[in-house]
């Protein structure tokens, strides 16, 4: 859910950074594109931090079954 919400924001500030543009406001484009830019990174590593957490789930799960096969 909060990886959405990133991406939501990135997106806004985006369209955002393309309206300083249009307006020839380059300094509020970088601070809006910059921005932007942090929230897909965040978004990016909330994905990245789930799924090693479901990994190492399955993984722990892994080995759990093959202690009782023994």
């Amino acid at each position: 859910m909060t990886e959405r919400v990133w991406v939501i924001l990135s997106g806004i500030l985006l369209v955002l950074a393309a309206f300083f543009v249009w307006r020839n406001n380059f300094s509020g484009m970088f601070v809006c594109a910059a921005l932007g830019a942090c929230a897909w990174f965040l978004s990016y590593r909330g994905d990245m931090k789930k799924k090693i957490a479901d990994d190492d789930d399955s993984e722990s799960d892994d080995a759990s079954e093959n202690d009782h096969d023994e």
